[in-house]
């Protein structure tokens, strides 16, 4: 069995997309997934799996999220061993990171060159961002909520599906 990471997008934020940790995991359990372990409320999965591709498990869980809950969430599916490297390829050093509070964007798949570059061009003078292939790192010196660097700013210039965590939150789950 393989280790992995669902991470939903868009659920349980300002009363819409609600779904109860308890149903969510009883979700994955119907897929025939073991050990699913929810993380907070806003739809972080730890489960095992037979399967060996993050994106088949994705296609999947989004289906039976569908037929269940009558509704689309994107999902992006990380191995635990992915969830480590983007710990570890943390292009921010430390110093840089106590200047604010850092955040991943998960992409749901490789953007083109073009819309990446378009991205990383984007300065505001406040916050910061980089990327490493399907991760967008995002240093915010005034919070989040104030960011320029949303999931859905990401979303349109990237022109791919995303989620975004903190970085306390993405720690958390690789140490699940």
């Amino acid at each position: 069995m393989n280790k992995y990471v669902a991470l939903l997008r868009g659920i349980n934020v300002s009363g819409q997309k609600i779904i109860k940790m308890d149903a969510l995991k009883s979700i994955f359990e119907a897929l025939a997934f073991q050990n699913a372990k929810t993380y907070i409320q806003s739809g972080n999965v730890i489960f095992e799996a037979s399967v060996t591709e993050p994106e088949l498990l994705a296609e999947s869980i989004e289906k039976q999220l569908r037929v269940e809950l009558g509704y689309e969430i994107t999902v992006v599916v990380k191995t635990l061993s992915e969830l480590e490297e983007v710990i570890q390829h943390n292009p921010f050093t430390e110093n840089e990171a106590s200047e604010g509070k850092l955040y991943v964007s998960f992409l749901s798949k490789e953007p083109v060159a073009e819309d990446l570059a378009a991205l990383l061009s984007v300065q505001n003078g406040v916050d910061e961002i980089r990327a490493l292939e399907r991760e967008v790192y995002i240093l915010c010196r005034q919070g989040y909520g104030k960011s320029q660097f949303s999931n859905n700013f990401i979303e349109k210039k990237l022109r791919v599906p995303a989620t975004t965590r903190n970085w306390q939150t993405v720690n958390k789950l690789a140490n699940m």
